[in-house]
């Protein structure tokens, strides 16, 4: 670092006025350059430089002479010597050494040892009572109202993970209640358990609106096996929704809002319904995804397990957010999470969303070489990623080979959420059993249903008829959809009637034409008017219809049609005003068409 000369006069002049000489201490070097500077001369730049000071300090501009003030002085008071002092001798043991100039040697060239200091002594030089932490004193500028009108700091509260939390409160520890109170949680206990054991029976609304009749705190009354009793029927609907997800987050912060904790799996049924409870995930999901997976570590300090990050893996892969997948699996891998059956079924149709059908193969590959059973939820997942790559001819093969898998066409049992659970259960314990032992993995692979299922008829008839407008592609499909005694559901229907938007019109022998259009319709009002289980009016298919009849026929149809669903739909006061505005923009929009080609 530079020193100006100015400075560095200041700083010799101040060192040289605390350790001034005397006048009467007999002529040295020191005492002779004092009397050329009285007498108008300057003083040498070797006087102030000892061999302990840089010589870069030394070597001054001449023009700039230094002129200590404590030398300008005639009579100086001191008597002692300043070549006598302890301060000389330790400051300045010799003269500066140059090139141009030699200095006079001094009387005791021995420097005295430095003064060494330990810790502690260190520490002792400077008073450090109620110092803090540099962190805190940074946190200070950084945050402005710790400066301010900040509150106080805490109390910090801790969500304990113990068993005894967990459990509490117990049956002894509840609020008493009255006799009112005591019938709606005997009535709450009754649905639960009637839930748990069979789906069907009862309605989560039926629940959540027993649940409601509690006074505030409602928590404060449910004994802790009711309350994760609650919060698991209302983690695991037939179907994720926006209103199924907005109740259980309204039942979970009953829960914060009491300071009772929450188990991994209810921390696990909240993440997936936050990245899941739309039909297409987007970046907004997965990123209240993250953020729950955050406070669940963070916050609650409890650590996610596979079943965690094979719903982020799957977040994140659905909503095109491929880097962050990849980050995902690998954090998974290194907290030595093994791989199931649900992550090797992410891997692959997390190839088949990125047209990868090499990886989509290899993750196969890999999925049956570590012992998991294979059955039609797997091949589903190939098929539709080798569909969504442009491979057609290798979806359409494996097809085949799952329909060979039951050639005599026997009725399969209607899938439901919980015959689903059951048998990716069962099919978990084969995979277990397999790989202790070997022997068995053919006969329990035997018991894996490989038949095509709704899911196969709706992914092939969605290529074909919606992507590509192959009608007789999708004509043998609903045939073999009756060989194999599949039920229609409203998502075939759905794909029929966009296929009919998307392809419809056009000359009187097109394929899509107005009179196929008519069997479909009546076809769907059949169903409806029999009462097929899983066929319901939905805004969507609603919505398809009207826009299919639209591309094939004349207005006055479309009236009729919505008409005819308006009869049959069980919508509420916000589908249905949805409805209208969409049947009003339909039509206007034809309209206007025609008044700009009148123009």
């Amino acid at each position: 670092m530079k020193i100006s000369s100015r400075i560095d006069g200041s700083i010799r002049g101040a060192i040289l006025s605390s350790r001034q000489s005397s006048l009467s201490s007999p002529p040295s070097s020191l005492s002779r350059s004092y009397q050329s500077h009285s007498n108008g001369g300057t003083l040498p730049r070797r006087f102030f430089c000892g061999s302990s000071i840089p010589s870069s300090l030394c070597e001054r501009k001449a023009k700039t002479p230094l002129r200590p003030k404590v030398l300008s002085h005639p009579n100086p008071r001191r008597t002692t010597s300043l070549r006598s002092t302890s301060f000389f001798r330790s400051s300045f043991p010799s003269v500066c050494q140059n090139h141009t100039a030699t200095a006079e040697a001094p009387q005791d060239p021995t420097p005295l040892p430095p003064t060494q200091y330990n810790k502690t002594e260190l520490l002792s030089l400077v008073d450090l009572q109620n110092a803090g932490t540099v962190e805190e004193h940074l946190n200070y500028y950084k945050d402005p109202y710790m400066r301010g009108y900040a509150p106080a700091d805490g109390p910090n509260v801790i969500i304990s993970n113990r068993k005894d939390d967990i459990e509490f409160p117990s049956l002894s520890q509840v609020q008493p209640v009255d006799q009112e109170q005591q019938q709606i949680l005997s009535d709450l206990r009754r649905a639960i358990t009637s839930r748990l054991r069979r789906p069907g029976t009862v309605r989560l609304d039926t629940i959540y609106h027993i649940y409601q009749q509690l006074p505030e705190p409602r928590m404060s009354h449910l004994p802790a096996k009711l309350r994760h009793g609650l919060l698991r029927v209302l983690g695991r609907p037939s179907k994720r929704t926006p209103k199924s997800m907005l109740r259980y987050f309204a039942v979970v912060a009953d829960v914060k809002n009491s300071g009772l904790p929450l188990i991994q799996g209810e921390w696990n049924a909240a993440i997936a319904y936050a990245a899941r409870y739309v039909g297409w995930s987007t970046d907004a999901e997965t990123e209240s995804a993250l953020g729950l997976w955050r406070e669940m570590e963070r916050e609650a300090g409890i650590r996610g397990n596979e079943v965690t990050f094979n719903i982020l893996f799957d977040v994140a892969s659905k909503s095109g957010n491929f880097a962050l997948a990849e980050m995902i699996y690998q954090e998974m891998e290194a907290r030595g999470y093994p791989y199931n059956r649900y992550h090797y079924v992410s891997l692959i149709h997390f190839f088949g969303l990125k047209h990868d059908t090499d990886g989509l193969r290899a993750a196969y590959r890999d999925m049956v070489e570590a012992g998991e059973m294979v059955d039609t939820v797997v091949l589903n997942c190939v098929v539709a990623g080798l569909l969504r790559s442009g491979e057609e001819d290798a979806a359409e093969r494996v097809y085949e080979r799952m329909r060979a898998s039951s050639p005599r066409g026997n009725a399969m049992p209607q899938r439901t959420y919980a015959t689903n659970k059951m048998i990716t259960q069962a099919l978990m314990m084969f995979a277990k059993v397999g790989r202790q032992h070997p022997d068995m993995v053919r006969q329990l692979q035997f018991g894996a249903p490989m038949a095509p299922d709704l899911q196969t008829y709706r992914l092939l008839i969605n290529h074909y008829g919606v992507k590509l407008g192959d009608l007789a592609k999708v004509a043998q499909y609903l045939d073999e959809m009756k060989f194999f005694q599949v039920e229609l559901h409203g998502s075939i229907f759905l794909a029929l009637f966009k296929s009919f938007a998307h392809h419809g019109g056009g000359y009187g022998g097109a394929a899509w034409s107005e009179q196929r259009l008519d069997s479909i319709w009546h076809a769907l009002l059949q169903a409806l008017d029999e009462g097929v289980t899983g066929l319901t009016i939905e805004t969507w298919l609603a919505g398809w219809i009207l826009k299919a009849f639209k591309k094939c026929s004349t207005e006055q149809r479309v009236l009729e049609a919505y008409e005819a669903l308006e009869a049959r739909w069980d919508l509420d006061p916000a589908d249905r005003t949805f409805m209208m505005d969409f049947l009003h923009k339909l039509l206007e929009r034809d309209a206007m068409a025609v008044t700009v080609h009148k123009r």
